[in-house]
């Protein structure tokens, strides 16, 4: 199923794409809801992110450029940082570039909404505690990352993560291409086995450190090929099971005049 979350005349909904049709649902995606019987063509809403995340984890570095540089022994902590919910929007909405630098970087990613709460979970059973998945741009500004590896700021501006379109929850993670398109042109598209710390492996580490909940998103890495961009630029992340993420770069002046 894909779930998704929209506005019809600026009310928020919850629903289930099917085709060019959405088919509004109430309650709890995580645990229990039902059909409300409405009905809303999918061209006449506005996509809004799919989830209101319980928090953001993303993953450094996590990509190569072929399966045969993935390292024999991992690292034994990965590179983890978070990334503040208030940096969240949606499909369509603009990605502002901070006052007083020029660039940032486009990140396409596969990103996980956990779905039950895991603690200490086995790799080998991860995928039980896995709502669905769904699109991420992480957005960097690294002009503001510290020669330490702080890398908070530069990840945490507002806008600064677009997740959407939907959540798909039938998705095979393993078969999938992660593909990224700026201004038209393609800039990345690489499978999920190019990751160097691997889905299983990444879910059981971060519960073994803390306690997962639903909501949670769990951002997987970025392929190479990530460039950065400026007002104006148009970015597609696109896993085509789950659709497409498009955002355009402005800037922060760009965006007060709008208000």
């Amino acid at each position: 199923m894909k779930f998704a979350r929209f506005t019809v005349d600026s009310a928020p909904h919850t629903g289930i794409l099917e085709g060019d049709t959405i088919r509004e649902i109430k309650g709890d995606p995580f645990t229990n809801w039902t059909y409300t019987g409405n009905v809303f063509l999918s061209s006449q809403v506005k996509f809004l992110a799919p989830l209101e995340p319980n928090q953001i984890v993303g993953i450094g570095a996590n990509y190569v450029a072929k399966v045969e540089e993935i390292p024999e022994e991992l690292p034994a902590i990965p590179v983890f940082f978070f990334k503040p919910v208030s940096s969240v929007i949606g499909p369509e909405e603009d990605i502002i570039i901070p006052e007083g630098i020029e660039q940032v970087k486009f990140e396409s990613e596969l990103a996980i909404v956990i779905g039950r709460e895991a603690k200490n979970v086995p790799e080998s059973e991860v995928l039980d505690y896995v709502f669905g998945y769904t699109v991420g741009n992480d957005v960097t500004a690294p002009q503001f990352f510290r020669q330490d590896g702080h890398w908070t700021i530069g990840k945490a501006f507002d806008t600064f993560t677009p997740l959407g379109p939907v959540i798909e929850t039938e998705l095979d993670p393993f078969a999938i291409k992660v593909e990224a398109r700026l201004n038209g042109t393609e800039k990345q598209n690489s499978a999920t086995d190019l990751m160097i710390i691997p889905i299983r492996k990444m879910i059981s580490y971060l519960s073994s450190v803390m306690t997962l909940k639903p909501g949670d998103v769990i951002l997987t890495g970025s392929p190479l090929g990530a460039e950065m961009v400026q007002a104006g630029d148009v970015i597609e992340c696109e896993i085509k099971e789950i659709g497409t993420l498009k955002n355009t770069f402005v800037t922060a002046r760009e965006s007060a005049s709008v208000v």
